[in-house]
């Protein structure tokens, strides 16, 4: 098992769109994937900034408060998620959602969420 930088860093955003048009018609990036929130079924997208550079953006859910935008979470890049995960609880992380394999869109990934030591959202995401 390693960790091999990040995957994407998420960042719930108030107005999609309008996060969606500074990252590719303001900064050049290129959207590399959509998905649907399961809960609203609002679309969540992946926007490559280069470099390995990806910014996830995350829209507020329905009745969600409309705060600024804000990090949601760090995605590791692993080859092994169950590993990754087993390591960070042992390293003394707490399990927000243990290892799982899911369906984003088409992309089937495997993926984990731990609170790190301040309480910061780490998820361990392989790509399958």
């Amino acid at each position: 098992m390693k960790i091999d930088g990040y995957h994407h860093i998420g960042v719930w955003v108030k107005d999609a769109q309008k996060s969606l048009d500074f990252y590719t018609t303001g900064l050049g990036g290129k959207v590399t994937f959509s998905f649907p929130m399961a809960e609203n079924g609002k679309l969540i997208y992946l926007v490559d900034l280069g470099n390995n550079a990806v910014v996830e953006i995350i829209p507020r859910g329905n009745g969600e408060e409309e705060v600024n935008a804000h990090f949601a979470h760090i995605a590791l890049r692993t080859d092994d998620t169950r590993a990754a995960y087993d390591l960070a609880i042992k390293a003394g992380a707490a399990s927000s959602t243990a290892p799982q394999d899911v369906l984003l869109g088409t992309m089937a990934v495997t993926n984990a969420f731990v609170l790190g030591p301040d309480h910061e959202v780490i998820e361990f995401f392989q790509v399958n």
